[in-house]
């Protein structure tokens, strides 16, 4: 099974003054994709520079020719089945169809309450919108012409002409771990999506994650069966950065490949690694996580 590696481009710095050097090289070291954060602002950046997602994969699809380009994750917090097909489906057409879109439920930081809500959803609440957030956006990116009343989202007469550059619809990599969101993931994900098990970041261990996860891809092909599907069919990607090894696979490459081939034996196809951004959570040494780009993947072997 052929493990790939990806990274995470956090929007907090200006297009011209290193934005765009960054997503350029991510291609030349070599990363199957790039991604970034969909919020509008993240816990200890929420006072400084923060960009938008969508124009800044517009501008790093025009910076680059291979790379495919994505969200990790976007959510309907502040989001719009229609408006973000139309935004979709023109970054699939900008970039030559190197999209992928990473979704989940959203949870409850900054953005929850940003368009003036009081309070942030419940996750039943998230659960939901999420529920019926999904199959529009399915339906939106793949037919030319949708008319739908829902609960919390409706449609009429959205027409989304000529859809994506890739067909169906570009890719779904849905973020679940609950039951609702991987029967989501199992029914219209191409992909899935794990942060690993937030209950055990701050005291849990490697071992206690890995046991984890292992529990989470297991709740996965649970649902695949359910939904008729091969659990294999799907890539299954980790972000990293939120186990309780934080960020001591990044510390060398040897650290790279012991963590990297722990988590391959559980089945994972993708593992998301963060652009180092020094004096934050995802500080690393720069030459170390080039050396982990254009090397680590070789030594597992």
């Amino acid at each position: 099974m052929t493990l790939r590696l990806s990274t995470v481009i956090l929007p907090v710095h200006r297009w011209h003054e290193g934005g765009r050097e960054r997503w350029q090289r991510a291609e030349e070291l070599g990363f199957h994709a790039a991604y970034t954060y969909d919020h509008l602002s993240w816990r200890t950046f929420r006072n400084g520079p923060w960009y938008g997602a969508l124009p800044t994969l517009t501008a790093a699809a025009t910076a680059t020719e291979r790379l495919r380009l994505g969200t990790l994750v976007t959510s309907p917090n502040f989001r719009h089945p229609v408006t973000l097909a139309k935004e979709l489906i023109s970054l699939d057409d900008i970039s030559g169809g190197r999209v992928t879109l990473g979704i989940g439920a959203g949870g409850n930081g900054f953005d929850a309450t940003v368009l003036g809500q009081e309070e942030p959803w419940t996750p039943k609440e998230r659960a939901d919108r999420f529920g019926e957030f999904l199959p529009l956006l399915d339906r939106l990116l793949t037919e030319d012409s949708v008319s739908q009343r829902g609960t919390f989202y409706s449609a009429e007469e959205a027409f989304n002409i000529p859809g994506c550059v890739q067909r169906p619809r570009l890719p779904f990599a849905v973020a679940a771990t609950g039951p609702r969101g991987l029967k989501l993931a199992a029914r219209y994900g191409q992909a899935w999506v794990t942060t690993g098990d937030p209950k055990i970041f701050d005291e849990g261990t490697p071992e206690q994650s890995v046991q984890a996860l292992r529990g989470q891809v297991e709740k996965l092909g649970k649902a695949c069966a359910e939904a008729g599907r091969e659990v294999a069919e799907l890539d299954k990607i980790l972000l990293t950065g939120f186990t309780p090894d934080r960020g001591r696979p990044l510390e060398s490459v040897a650290a790279f490949v012991d963590f990297a081939g722990r988590h391959q034996e559980l089945g994972f196809t993708e593992l998301v690694i963060h652009w180092p951004i020094p004096d934050s959570d995802f500080a690393a040494d720069q030459e170390v996580f080039e050396r982990i780009a254009t090397e680590g993947l070789a030594q597992l072997g």
